[in-house]
Formats: structure tokens, sequence, C-alpha cells
């Protein structure tokens, strides 16, 4: 239609234009109910009457977002050498899909797609990759579940807790401290586990409490197999 993008400007409005502006302003604001076709329309610089001549409804783009995430979930080139490797593979691919997009979360939480594209990028594909690895497919299937909601829980209870997230340096460190501080000073008599282990607690939502559970369920499966 000719229209300019309010990101991209001289950009012709298309489908994807318009999925991508969608993730990016629901990603930035880790609310779903905040993405309106009006306010989309308003990042696009077109009216919302434009929009309904690409998607029907706001329900339509909700899908299409999640198509386009799904779709395009990555796992490393090659394939695995053996279940253990697959299952960390398959696992960390779900948690990296959904820190890309925090919107995907909510997305899986609420919605249920049968878009091709998006049962190849993220149901064909992991299942595939643990099967070739060796894991029965029921086994396969039973691993492909756990993984994904281990990767949509531990990604809901990280987003909004900052000092469990990777990275070094003065802010981290000081959210850490003070996030350890709001533990320890609590009242001892009522909660003597949590002031002794104030600087442990602040680890629950880090990377490496997701490789613990990750580890623990690598384990688990190949002693079963």
């Amino acid at each position: 239609m000719g229209r300019e993008s309010g990101r991209g400007r001289g950009a012709t409005l298309t489908p994807d234009l318009i999925i991508e502006a969608a993730l990016r302003l629901s990603d930035a604001d880790g609310d779903l109910d905040k993405l309106t076709v009006r306010r989309l329309a308003a990042e696009l610089g077109v009216g919302a009457m434009t929009l309904y001549s690409y998607f029907r409804s706001r329900d339509e783009i909700l899908d299409g977002m999640a198509d386009r995430v799904l779709g395009r979930m990555s796992l490393p080139a090659g394939p695995a050498t053996d279940p253990a490797q697959a299952i960390r593979e398959v696992g960390h691919g779900f948690l990296r899909m959904m820190r890309d997009h925090p919107t995907v979360v909510r997305l899986l939480a609420t919605r249920i797609t049968d878009s091709r594209t998006a049962l190849a990028g993220a149901m064909e594909g992991p299942l595939q990759r643990l099967v070739d690895a060796g894991i029965p497919g029921p086994v396969a299937v039973r691993c492909y579940g756990f993984l994904i909601t281990y990767a949509i829980g531990f990604a809901s209870y990280q987003v909004p807790r900052p000092w469990g997230h990777s990275g070094e340096g003065s802010d981290a460190d000081e959210q850490r401290r003070q996030r350890s501080h709001v533990y320890s000073a609590l009242p001892l008599d009522r909660f003597p586990r949590l002031v002794e282990l104030s600087d442990e607690l602040v680890a629950l939502p880090s990377d490496a409490q997701f490789e613990f559970g990750l580890e623990a369920f690598v384990a688990s499966v190949v002693r079963s197999l």
C-alpha cells in the first residue's frame, strides 16, 4: 500500500513488517495486553483500518507473532552426538527463543497454533533432533514436553527478577546485593532459612539455576535409556 513505517521510512507496509513491529512493541513492554491495533498502527505510521486490510483482527496478529517466533526457533547446525547433548540443545534453544522474544512466553501460555511454520520450527525440528540422537520417539515426546514447559516456567520467573540475569558489573552486583539484603533483613525467628541462605536465594532466577534443573533432567533420562 506504499505507506511508510514509523521505524523504517520508505519501507512498504507488509504483513511481515507489521508482525516485526508487533513483536518489537510487545517485547519492549513485556505486557502483551498493551499491544492494541491502534497502538501498532501508530508505531507504523498508518491508520488502524489499514492494518485490518492485512489482518482481520488482533487475534490474527497474535497468531502471526507466535508463528514468526516459533517458526524461527534455532538449533545448532549438525546432529547431536548423544541424547544428553540433544536434550541440552533443545532446552537451551527454547530458553534462547523466549529470551529473544519474551512475548512468546505469554503467547504459548494463552494460545494454540496449528500453523505448519510454527509446527516445523518449534516441534518437528526439536523432536527430530532428540530422535536422531537415539532417544525413542515416545520418550522424545516426553522430553520435549518437559523442556518446553520448563523453559516457559523459568523464563516467566526470571524476566521480572533482574538480579538473576546473566552479566557482571556494578548494576548486576548491586541488584544481587540489594535482593540478598531483603532476605537477610527478615525477622530471624520467623524466617531462619531465608536469612541463613540469603546469598544463595538470589541465584534462584539465574542461568546457573536453569542449568541445575536441566542437568538433573538429563541425568534422569540418560539413566532410563
